[in-house]
C-alpha cells in the first residue's frame, strides 16, 4: 500500500464540498483540507487568474483512478489537474487508519 497526497483546485466551496463528501462517503479518501488560493495559470494560450478552492487529500496509489473517475463527474474544469505524490514516511499509526477507514486488507 502506498499512501499518497492529492492535490485538486475546484472553482469553488460548492464545488470543492461536493467532490470531498462524494470521496470521503465512497471510502477514496480518508481525509481532505480546503484552502482558498489565488492561482495564475496558461490556458489556452492566454494567462488566467482566479480564486480557487485547494483540495490536499490523503489516500492510496490504487485508487488513483478510482477518484479521478469522480471528480470528473462533478468538476466543473474542462481540463482539471489531479496531481499524486508520493509520500515516503508518516507518523505511528497512520497505515493501520487508512486501512480501516478505506477497508483495505
Amino acid at each position: 500500500m502506498k499512501i499518497v497526497i492529492l492535490f485538486l483546485t475546484c472553482a469553488n466551496k460548492k464545488e470543492a464540498d461536493e467532490i470531498a463528501q462524494t470521496l470521503l462517503r465512497r471510502k477514496l479518501i480518508v481525509c481532505i483540507k480546503m484552502i482558498p488560493v489565488s492561482s495564475s495559470s496558461l490556458w489556452k494560450g492566454k494567462i488566467e487568474k482566479a480564486e480557487e478552492i485547494l483540495l490536499v487529500m490523503e489516500s492510496v496509489e490504487f485508487l488513483f483512478a478510482k477518484i479521478e473517475k469522480e471528480v470528473r463527474k462533478i468538476h466543473s474544469y474542462e481540463t482539471f489537474v489531479l496531481l499524486s505524490l508520493p509520500v515516503s514516511k508518516v507518523s505511528k499509526g497512520v497505515d493501520k487508519w487508512i486501512r480501516q477507514e478505506l477497508k483495505i486488507t
